[in-house]
């Protein structure tokens, strides 16, 4: 972002680990609703939510969007749920529960991308102040399958991208997003920058992928650009990192952190839960009880 005042935030040296709710009583504990697929691997999904949810001290609650047949390294099977039921789910919980964030995962289909944006229109009509929403906008997973209706990168960008507070591509989603190869941290900036300005809301721009020894993330809000660092851990699978990522940020802001803190202690979670995997053989696996 030319022009743009730029910080520097190293996950490793200022990030410490995420604290627990300080009062742990019931009427206490923060709440956060995860409204994404169930992935039978546990790495990923609803699952990957959950459990980093709980390790952060916030209490998880789910909308189920599809049930996927998967391992980290291939998608052998999707099925959506209905979008009636999705948004059902979204609604009674809204009803019961002190909801503090909101993030999505995968959506699956145009029925359920338009079912989540209208539920959450009317959730932020009915329960002012508006409650923090992070988008992990999950078109394709680690292994490369594609896991979205191509129709849906549409309602996505019409419904639910203007509702965000935070969006979270990674290169390929931000690729598709604005139609341009992102192949070094030049690219990377013109293309948060451009994100920012479509949708209106603050990109986190992961780029992990991107040669070199560190994973550096771009924030761009309020035409700052603010880089997050975490050295980069090789020959490790990373099935799970952004839904870990973005479920660790919205259990921050259902904490009442700010949004710079939650991205900060989020990335060292996940460079944690990376570091500290599970293995069997060539087979890898978050930790997510850091």
């Amino acid at each position: 972002m030319p022009g743009a005042p730029q910080t520097h935030v190293n996950a490793q040296a200022n990030a410490e680990r995420p604290s627990s709710n300080a009062q742990g009583s019931p009427e206490n504990v923060a709440v956060a609703l995860t409204i994404a697929g169930s992935d039978s691997s546990a790495g990923a999904g609803i699952q990957a939510d959950l459990k980093t949810f709980s390790t952060l001290g916030v209490y998880g609650l789910t909308a189920v969007t599809c049930i996927v047949a998967e391992t980290p390294g291939k998608v052998s099977r999707i099925e959506p749920a209905s979008a009636r039921i999705v948004r059902e789910q979204i609604e009674v919980l809204a009803k019961s529960f002190p909801i503090g964030a909101i993030k999505t995962g995968l959506l699956c289909t145009v029925e359920i991308v338009s079912a989540v944006a209208k539920a959450i229109r009317d959730l932020n009509k009915r329960l002012p102040p508006r409650i923090p929403l992070v988008i992990d906008p999950v078109f394709v997973a680690t292994s490369g399958d594609p896991l979205l209706q191509p129709a849906a990168i549409e309602i996505y960008e019409k419904e639910l991208f203007p509702l965000a507070n935070l969006i979270t591509p990674n290169l390929c989603e931000a690729e598709r997003l604005t139609d341009t190869k992102i192949k070094d941290r030049q690219a990377m900036r013109r293309a948060g920058k451009k994100l920012a300005k479509k949708f209106g809301t603050v990109i986190l721009l992961k780029g992990g992928h991107l040669p070199g020894d560190r994973a550096v993330d771009l924030l761009f809000a309020n035409d700052k650009v603010i880089e997050f660092s975490a050295p980069k851990i090789f020959g490790v699978a990373t099935h799970g990192t952004g839904c870990t990522y973005s479920a660790a940020i919205t259990a921050g802001l259902a904490k009442g952190l700010s949004l710079e803190t939650a991205i900060m202690r989020a990335k060292k979670f996940v460079t944690e839960a990376i570091r500290n995997r599970f293995q069997w053989k060539s087979l890898h696996a978050l930790n997510h009880s850091i």
